[in-house]
């Protein structure tokens, strides 16, 4: 078996694994990346949020080298983004596949190896390596364009990987694959983890961001609106108070009316409200009959990740 890729006593000679300063990218009159400023630790699991177009997929290609900021730095182990000390500790991991269909599993990481440099002893066991942690060992000499969707995108993670590098960046490793190959990529990111790997992730599941991530950056116009763990989000986006989902039956224009009257917003046809105790649920119901509106049902239950997302943005992650 390989060596980890770090330990406790080497990772206190490094710099900070990753350091964004204040960055600035643009298209035209379009501020994609406004300021973003962020730290990542060594063996952190780091979660990046945002809708559609909030600036994630910039940041991305900043780090890894491929768009030049117009203002501010990253800092890749203390070296400049795109230099080749930066490049050689990164992997990228991009949410489209990028492998060779008539290739098999093994000759894919081999010639991605190469890419990176890697050649003869090297080579052969960071390709076992990278079969092995992406559970493919046995389908090594299957073509690429033979195999499941979810072993392609198993396949797609070790080839931005093979070279072992110390910063990995993943960008909706998930997408399209099944239960089964989902619990068997979380399995390889934690893997990754125990061997002190810092990674960043993008994704569109919240319960992915709540299972992985240490901590959480939600983007939005290309900024950062909030940052900390799961609870440190939720504690200060909503303090101690719970939330109340409740249905209605009645005139959609009557419940929409009556559900802003009292501070609350409509989500996929449920009214949400913000409590400061349970107590309160019970005058929210009496105000709802006396409008003249019949309760389906009606749910209490304390903020998620989620809730502080759509709090903070006003929309839903997928939007």
């Amino acid at each position: 078996m390989n060596a980890p890729l770090t330990s406790p006593a080497a990772a206190k000679l490094w710099p900070i694994p990753l350091e964004i300063d204040s960055l600035v990218r643009r298209f035209g009159q379009v501020t994609a990346v406004d300021g973003i400023s962020l730290e990542l630790r060594a063996g952190e699991c780091f979660g990046l949020l945002g809708p559609n177009g909030a600036g994630k997929s910039t940041l991305i290609r900043c780090i890894v080298g491929r768009a030049i900021p117009d203002a501010g730095r990253v800092s890749v182990f203390g070296s400049q983004a795109g230099s080749v000390d930066a490049r050689a500790a990164l992997g990228w991991i991009p949410q489209e596949l990028a492998l060779y269909p008539r290739l098999t599993c093994k000759e894919n990481l081999a010639a991605f190896g190469r890419y990176h440099g890697l050649s003869g002893d090297k080579l052969r066991e960071s390709v076992a390596w990278c079969l092995d942690w992406a559970a493919l060992a046995d389908r090594a000499g299957d073509l690429e364009k033979n195999l499941s969707g979810g072993m392609k995108r198993r396949l797609n993670m070790a080839a931005g990987i093979i070279h072992r590098p110390r910063i990995v960046l993943m960008d909706e490793p998930t997408v399209g694959v099944d239960p089964q190959s989902r619990n068997r990529i979380f399995e390889m990111i934690e893997a990754l983890r125990g061997e002190g790997a810092a990674i960043i992730y993008t994704t569109h599941y919240m319960e992915e961001a709540e299972r992985l991530c240490d901590r959480v950056a939600i983007i939005d116009h290309g900024r950062i609106i909030a940052l900390g763990s799961n609870e440190e989000l939720i504690h200060g986006a909503f303090a101690s108070r719970s939330q109340v989902m409740a249905r209605f039956d009645g005139p959609p224009a009557d419940v929409s009316s009556w559900v802003e009257r009292h501070a609350g917003r409509l989500v996929d046809g449920s009214a949400e409200f913000t409590i400061d105790h349970s107590t309160q649920i019970a005058g929210l119901l009496d105000d709802a009959a006396k409008a003249g509106l019949e309760l389906l049902d009606v749910t209490l239950r304390r903020p998620n990740l989620e809730s502080v997302f759509l709090h903070l943005t006003g929309r839903e992650l997928r939007d």
